[in-house]
């Protein structure tokens, strides 16, 4: 698995001046050693360029917007330290076109320095800010406990929530899904509006199956590109019994989406899956969008575009990699457990070993025997996850969201594909909520639990509507 980067923050401090000078110097130094400890990179603006490098008046408010503006691109959120009370008004000018997650950290006074030349009142001051920022319709978050150190495990912790949404928010805003091949006719279930997802920062650029094939049959496999493919191959999962032509136009496939991500600039993609690939190839393209997602490029099936924005949301919050499945089957006579399934998207990283290369047992009673070759077939892990989808409904983009975790519970070695037993409190009252709105059969799942910040990230600063299931 890829890793992925951390965001960098912006610091902003507020200031008012009849606090002591000290306060500023000290939270510059402690805040920036503390995020760097935490692996996050910041800017902060020169310390000559206001007052100690603060921010209290409107004219200081517009030297630190203009520094925002000279670094645009350069970081993913801003951190507003409040050392003392701070100024709002100031701080409405500095940051109101800031255009990125804002998080508002206060300082604790210390007991034994409640003298009037010693304390801060960064407790009340927090609230003055979200007060003023709130009638200006300035987004914001703010995360308990009220005040914390910058040194505390508290505000750690509040640092790594506050990531996962300066993650989701940027990646979704800039954000580019190749729709390889056309939406099949059985596939009604998985149309989206495209200039919804446009107007919202998503582009998506499709690409017919006839030039995809085309390249496919260009590809030699003595080139270096096809001879790392294959060697990466080899060693991701197993390839028993799998004729040597299968492996090889599998290679070619792999290639030539490789290529396509590279030069169209894809941050995830949707895959005509079935059945022209068996048809003309004999192979199914399940264990490349398995490696795929182990690199975090998230490769949704049977061109789920709306899958493929999902996982890529999730996968920024988890740092980690995504996969898209079906809701697929119940498990006995557990009402809050069933079967989610796929043919073999499903990462090396989330399932319990390697999977196992194999035919595509379900379409073989089709197309026939031998021609599906490239399903990465085994089970999903033990794990805890999150997940949920999209649809496109009168211009607007809607999300749910859940929480849940992948069971012990055994699934019987006929059951084809890659699967795994989730446990979902009120499974039933979901199933039911997610089907009155419309949405698909597929769910977009990736390890932990990040609901709440993927939840604050979509809803208030992209503006999105979510359901919590």
């Amino acid at each position: 698995m890829e890793s992925q980067k951390q965001s960098t923050f912006a610091l902003f401090f507020g200031n008012r001046g009849f606090f002591p000078a000290s306060l500023q110097a000290n939270a510059r130094e402690e805040l920036a050693r503390s995020l760097k400890k935490l692996g996050h990179e910041t800017l902060m603006l020169d310390v000559d360029a206001t007052r100690y490098g603060a921010v209290e008046t409107p004219r200081e408010g517009e030297v630190y917007a203009n520094f925002l503006r000279e670094n645009q691109g350069n970081f993913d959120g801003v951190i507003l330290c409040l050392p003392n009370f701070g100024d709002e008004t100031g701080a409405v000018a500095a940051l109101k076109t800031a255009n990125v997650p804002i998080l508002i950290q206060a300082y604790p006074d210390d007991l034994d320095k409640m003298a009037s030349s010693q304390r801060r009142d960064a407790f009340c001051g927090k609230f003055s800010i979200m007060d003023i920022f709130f009638q200006h319709g300035l987004k914001f978050t703010v995360l308990p406990p009220h005040a914390v150190s910058p040194e505390s495990e508290d505000f750690a912790e509040q640092v790594r929530y506050f990531d996962k949404i300066c993650q989701v928010v940027k990646r979704i805003r800039n954000f580019t899904v190749g729709a390889i091949g056309a939406r099949t006719t059985a596939f009604k279930t998985v149309r989206i509006d495209e200039l919804t997802l446009q107007r919202n920062g998503i582009t998506v650029e499709t690409l017919d199956l006839s030039d995809v094939f085309s390249q496919i049959r260009d590809v030699q496999l003595t080139t270096d590109k096809a001879k790392e493919k294959a060697h990466l191959l080899e060693g991701y999962t197993r390839w028993k019994g799998v004729p040597q032509e299968a492996f090889d136009n599998i290679v070619r496939l792999g290639v030539v989406l490789d290529n396509l991500i590279d030069e169209m600039r894809f941050d995830a993609i949707a895959l005509r899956c079935w059945v022209e690939l068996q048809k003309e190839f004999g192979i199914s393209p399940c264990t490349i969008v398995s490696e795929l997602n182990e690199r975090c490029i998230a490769a949704a099936c049977e061109v789920d575009i709306g899958s493929a924005v999902t996982m890529h949301a999730l996968s920024a919050a988890s740092k980690t990699v995504a996969t898209c499945l079906d809701w697929n089957n119940n498990y006995g006579e557990e009402k809050d457990k069933c079967i989610l399934f796929h043919c073999g998207p499903v990462p090396q990283s989330m399932m319990t070993a390697k999977g196992q290369v194999t035919d595509h047992a379900i379409l073989a009673t089709v197309i026939g025997e031998k021609k599906g070759y490239g399903c990465n077939v085994g089970r999903i892990a033990p794990m805890p996850m999150t997940f949920g989808n999209l649809i496109t409904d009168e211009g607007k983009m809607k999300f749910y969201l859940g929480e849940g975790r992948f069971t012990e519970d055994p699934i019987p070695d006929n059951f084809f594909g890659c699967a795994g037993v989730a446990q979902i409190e009120n499974l039933q009252d979901t199933l039911l909520t997610i089907g009155y709105q419309g949405h698909r059969h597929h769910v977009a799942v990736s390890p932990g639990h990040h609901l709440a910040p993927v939840h604050e990230a979509l809803d208030k600063y992209l503006e999105f509507e979510i359901t919590t299931v």
